[in-house]
């Protein structure tokens, strides 16, 4: 008797082969869909991380005189490969009572920073207050 046509020798057809085949191949596509979907994903969150990095900078930037005289300030920066271009707003807030502290002229930084990524502009908007350390006597 020959062992390759044996009849209780299990064995794969090739119709079999085929369809395994054709599900690995579809499998490895979606494996291989989803790859790219998080590597645009980490690309924009670094993004992201960077212009928050640049808005902080900017802000400290404006406090770091103390109190900052009111105005705006304009420019851009490139940072791995992406430019960003920021501005800083300082306004005159006002007087604010916040928990029975009376602050006087209390300022608003807010500093903008846009991108452009993918298929538009991105953006990012932080803003703090700083109140005169002047003490009135």
């Amino acid at each position: 008797m020959d062992y390759w046509r044996s009849p209780t020798r299990p064995a794969f057809t090739f119709i079999e082969v085929l369809i395994a085949l054709a599900i690995a191949a579809i499998a490895v596509l979606g494996l291989l869909r989803l790859h790219l979907v998080s590597i645009a994903t980490a690309d924009a969150a670094q993004a992201m991380a960077q212009a928050v990095f640049v808005a902080q900078e900017r802000i400290a930037e404006a406090s770091a005189p103390g109190y900052p005289p009111q105005g705006s300030e304009s420019g851009s920066v490139q940072r791995n490969g992406l430019n960003f271009t920021w501005q800083t707003e300082i306004t005159n807030v006002g007087s604010q009572d916040v928990g029975g502290l009376a602050l006087k002229d209390l300022r608003r930084i807010r500093t903008l920073v846009t991108w452009q990524q993918g298929t538009g502009p991105k953006k990012v908007q932080m803003t703090t207050y700083l109140a005169n350390s002047k003490i009135d006597e």
